[in-house]
């Protein structure tokens, strides 16, 4: 019914939040980030882009089985005051999970990814010094 609802609003926060730190790391610059491997910034527009993708299709497969319309109240579960409950249910338990889920997604994808980093940094460090740069 609504499901998709709570996974978008957790993109608007963390689209808000990776604006921000993007400001913030340019007004640092770029050194400290570049460091340690990822900028937060591009690890929360990893986040964003699956939270955004996600919603996104799911609101298409809720339009497609006509339980999101484009008029008022736009949620056919709104139409019905009997269907609020349900639809609120919906939404504390599928949509805060699938948010959770997409989340520990992200945060596995951040982890691999700064362990790969980490590993390649002493090969990198070892190829410039033979450079002599």
């Amino acid at each position: 019914m609504a499901c998709f609802l709570v996974p978008m609003g957790e993109a608007i926060v963390t689209t808000v939040v990776q604006k921000v730190v993007e400001n913030k790391e340019k007004k640092v610059g770029g050194e400290r980030t570049k460091k340690v491997g990822l900028s937060w910034s591009q690890r929360l527009s990893w986040l964003n882009k699956l939270l955004w993708g996600g919603t996104a299709l799911l609101a298409l497969e809720h339009v497609w089985h006509g339980e999101v319309v484009p008029w008022p109240p736009f949620l056919t579960a709104m139409e019905n005051p009997a269907d609020v409950g349900p639809m609120l249910r919906e939404m504390a338990t599928i949509g805060v999970a699938m948010a959770i889920t997409v989340t520990a997604i992200w945060g596995i994808m951040i982890l691999v990814a700064e362990l790969k980093a980490k590993a390649a940094m002493p090969k990198v460090k070892e190829s410039l010094v033979r450079g002599g740069v």
